[in-house]
């Protein structure tokens, strides 16, 4: 068994996930994969099926009934992983808006240079995004500094969904007790992790909006973060933010 695990979540991307996967099995370090698909219509399931008698000892998959968020996608590869004894856990999308190659400097920045969580950072320096619409741009922009502004993390990408994350983090994390599916998921995970004393450190990268598929993006996720992130900051003042301690 390897030491590091891409857990990559999945709906409808046939047009995607054959050339995701094999890029991440180019890269000179070895990296293991845990697709979960979340019952894809077109296919991405069957396709990874088939990679898998290519690639059986390194491609895993999870298939779930419907779309069930991409929150608890996560928190399903994160047991499994944990499960299987994975000392490096990472987080990527399968549309290659986060460049593979990178899942090495995330990796180098928790084996050495002291991060317990590693954030692919979109605006740690200026604005690093290709081919978004730029009203996106802002509102993904301003909801980040609006996280730090609340929270009082000093992470400039506080929605970023390509991660690295070392073992302790997620046995310390109650992945039971995490309360949102969407894209309020990530900053609740960053901020639960900051709470507990982790150290997190921000990767620059360039992200790439996606050239094949359907965003899964939509304004009621950006309300889910808005209103969660006051939330996450009550629970914070109230203690809510502990170890979680094994059964």
């Amino acid at each position: 068994m390897g030491d590091s695990l891409v857990i990559i979540p999945t709906y409808n991307e046939k047009e995607n996930i054959e050339n995701i996967i094999k890029v991440v099995f180019s890269l000179p370090k070895k990296f293991h994969v845990l697709i979960i698909d979340d019952g894809s219509p077109d296919g991405t399931a069957q396709i990874v099926k088939n990679l898998q008698k290519e690639f059986s000892d390194s491609l895993f998959m999870i298939e779930r009934e419907g779309k069930l968020g991409l929150g608890t996608a996560y928190i399903a590869g994160f047991k499994w992983a944990l499960s299987k004894e994975y000392e490096y856990i990472f987080e990527m999308d399968a549309d290659f808006s986060h460049d593979p190659k990178d899942l090495l400097r995330l990796y180098d920045a928790c084996v050495n240079e002291g991060a317990d969580l590693a954030i692919g950072s979109r605006y740690n320096v200026g604005v690093n995004v290709v081919n978004w619409p730029m009203g996106r741009v802002i509102m993904s922009y301003f909801a980040s500094k609006y996280v730090k502004l609340i929270t009082g993390m000093k992470v400039h990408d506080a929605t970023a969904g390509f991660v690295c994350y070392k073992r302790k983090v997620l046995e310390t994390i109650d992945l039971d007790q995490v309360q949102f599916k969407g894209y309020a998921f990530q900053i609740e995970m960053k901020y639960t992790a900051y709470c507990l004393g982790f150290n997190l450190k921000e990767v620059s990268i360039i992200f790439v909006n996606r050239v094949l598929g359907v965003s899964k993006m939509n304004s009621g996720i950006f309300s889910e973060a808005f209103f969660g992130v006051i939330r996450l900051r009550i629970r914070k003042m109230l203690g809510k933010f502990r170890p979680h301690q094994a059964q």
